[in-house]
């Protein structure tokens, strides 16, 4: 169990903690939900022991293992696999051990040794290690690559495998699925749900905490609520909740007014003073109940453009990449004024690539692409939330991109976004990322876009703030082009997806259920829900099927017979510290012997790691 007792947490003269309090069930999962700035990442940082609080203490059964990811990515020339393993720390110093034993030291320790590599099932680690990152997106080939060769996205997600391969009894998660596509987001759903031990994980993904956690820990106000059940059980929760309190708050009120009124008439009065001084004790201990608070600044407001008459945009058989290159070929697409279209696939497929042909950032390299003159294209990328400058305020960027409008129409803009007031001259560097989001949204739709192209606008962004965003996309006229590992944007904003996959992209005729669906059965990539292609074209995809079973078959007897090996090489390991738990098999052989038993079966067990990967790669890229 997990006790948060009393925490109050203050930085620069703020307090983010409040005398915070709760008791997490064993084995629970657990999402750590509030708004942007609400204190979220310092609670998980005092729960891994990185941040000493004020007052209070998170407390563990004693021995407990506690597993979170630092701020810095990983980084050097070990490759992710090397990485994985080496957070199995225990493991790597009994190998280390095992490995530099030269037959003159004490026979015992090296029986101990392997009996407690067996225990922790060692010989199996690289395996397991290679599963989980494939999970997240590593081919064998990418798993082979010195970790500088990655950009800070994919290196952070070697933090996340070698985390999720430590197992420790208590994982903490500060919003895992931000470097993440959609498929290593289901993968990583999947993970979570099998996984024994407790989980805190904070997220603003109302599908993947509705899938994955049992209980909510809502942080507002310095103050923590647990509430049972995923997060829509939550809302209904906090939704009675805050109706419980508002109906309070109106009695409170009503009672207030009747004793300040008592209080006013009776003061001066010899006969009712006593009882209008017990009234007025009564009101000064009276505790105000905090009112259900409406952001205001929680604000998208896209401003709307003129009408331009269909199609937007067209490819005919276009192609683009760089360097001469192509990336992506076979492109067909008509984009008219009303549509809304999410892009899938997994990253690196080339979703940005295609979205900054459509944004006329690339050229075709070959075929057509055709775009209305007229049409503006406001593109949102997470640099330019990045790059927005600390020192200036929302004010002063938005005055240099809108230099021919007056203060007034400047003011105007910022206004849609929440930056009324003092908000539009505050530093950028004191804000939230969600705020520094906004303002970036706010910067790029300044023409009022007929074309309004968003490349995970949701990193940053909480839960309500995320919610506020999906009704102003709907609210919006123009067209969208919509890149998001978020689910519940894509289900309520998009009505076309289209897959980026194998080179090209097409439409996809499916749900996003029904992609979903694919992704986690692994079957197939999607070319038997995408439109067109010729008689040639579904025969091979057909054909391709067909080669998914042979390799899934390969994979699951290579991992068979993986799991054969290593048994035979643990009973061989307890033989040579104890020949008394020989089995029939062993018995007869000398330590020599034994010694050249194990050498073969490590030979035979690198051998079926090496099929099962070449199977999971084929099958990943099949």
């Amino acid at each position: 169990m997990l006790s948060l007792n009393g925490i109050t947490v203050r930085l620069g003269g703020r307090t983010i903690l409040d005398r915070a309090t709760a008791a997490l069930p064993p084995g629970s999962r657990v999402g750590l939900i509030g708004r942007n700035g609400a204190g979220k990442s310092t609670m998980v940082r005092v729960i891994a022991g990185l941040l000493e609080p004020d007052e209070g203490s998170a407390d563990m059964p004693r021995g407990a293992r506690i597993g979170y990811i630092a701020q810095e990515a990983p980084a050097g020339d070990s490759t992710p696999l090397e990485t994985v393993l080496a957070a199995d720390t225990e493991r790597a110093a009994l190998l280390t051990e095992a490995e530099a034993f030269d037959g003159t030291g004490c026979m015992d320790r090296l029986g101990e040794v392997h009996e407690r590599l067996i225990a922790i099932d060692a010989y199996a680690a690289p395996s397991r290690a290679a599963r989980i990152l494939v999970g997240l997106g590593f081919d064998e080939e990418a798993q082979s690559r010195p970790l500088d060769s990655f950009s800070g996205g994919w290196k952070m997600r070697v933090a996340l495998a070698a985390l999720l391969f430590s197992q420790p009894d208590l994982l903490l998660l500060d919003e895992p699925s931000n470097h993440l596509d959609l498929e290593a987001v289901m993968w990583l759903e999947d993970f979570l749900q099998s996984y024994r031990a407790t989980i805190v994980v904070v997220s603003h993904e109302r599908d993947f905490l509705n899938n994955v956690v049992d209980h909510i820990l809502h942080l507002q106000g310095g103050k923590i609520t647990l509430y049972p059940g995923g997060y829509d059980a939550f809302e209904r929760q906090r939704a009675e909740r805050m109706a419980q309190l508002a109906a309070a708050k109106a009695n409170q009120d009503t009672q207030r007014a009747k004793l300040q009124e008592y209080i006013a008439r009776n003061s001066a009065r010899a006969s009712t003073a006593k009882q209008a001084q017990s009234r007025a004790k009564m009101l000064s201990k009276m505790q105000p109940i905090a009112e259900a608070a409406n952001d205001p600044t929680l604000s998208f407001d896209f401003p709307n453009p003129t009408e331009l008459r269909p199609p937007l945009i067209t490819l005919d058989h276009a192609a683009v990449g760089y360097g001469g290159t192509p990336i992506l070929s076979r492109l067909n697409l008509r984009m008219d004024p009303d549509d809304r279209i999410a892009l899938l696939g997994r990253n690196g497929n080339g979703k940005t690539t295609f979205a900054r042909l459509l944004a006329a950032q690339l050229a075709p390299l070959d075929g057509e692409m055709n775009a209305t003159a007229k049409m503006k294209v406001g593109y949102f990328t997470q640099y330019q939330v990045e790059e927005l400058e600390a020192d200036d305020t929302p004010l002063a960027h938005m005055t240099r991109v809108m230099k021919d409008a007056s203060p007034a129409a400047v003011r105007g803009q910022l206004g849609r976004f929440g930056f009324s007031g003092d908000r539009a001259t505050a530093r950028v560097g004191s804000m939230s990322g969600g705020e520094r989001a906004r303002l970036a949204l706010a910067l790029v739709t300044r023409e009022a876009p007929h074309l309004l192209i968003l490349d995970e606008p949701t990193n940053h962004l909480d839960v309500d703030a995320r919610e506020a965003l999906v009704q102003a996309l709907n609210a919006y006229t123009g067209a969208v082009l919509l890149v998001s590992h978020d689910r519940h944007m894509l289900e309520l904003t998009a009505d076309r997806l289209v897959l980026v996959d194998h080179g090209t992209a097409r439409e996809y005729d499916g749900s996003l259920d029904d992609y979903i669906a694919m992704i986690l059965s692994g079957d197939g990539k999607g070319a038997e829900k995408a439109k067109g292609g010729t008689k040639q074209e579904r025969k091979a995809a057909a054909g391709r099927r067909e080669a998914d079973k042979a390799l899934k078959k390969e994979a699951r007897d290579a991992e068979a017979e993986l799991g054969k090996l290593t048994a035979e090489r643990a009973a061989v390991d307890r033989a040579m510290f104890d020949p008394s738990t020989a089995d029939a098999t062993l018995g007869k052989l000398t330590m020599t012997e034994l010694m050249k038993r194990r050498a073969d079966l490590n030979d035979r067990i690198e051998a079926s790691e090496a099929r099962w990967m070449a199977a999971s790669e084929a099958l990943e890229t099949a």
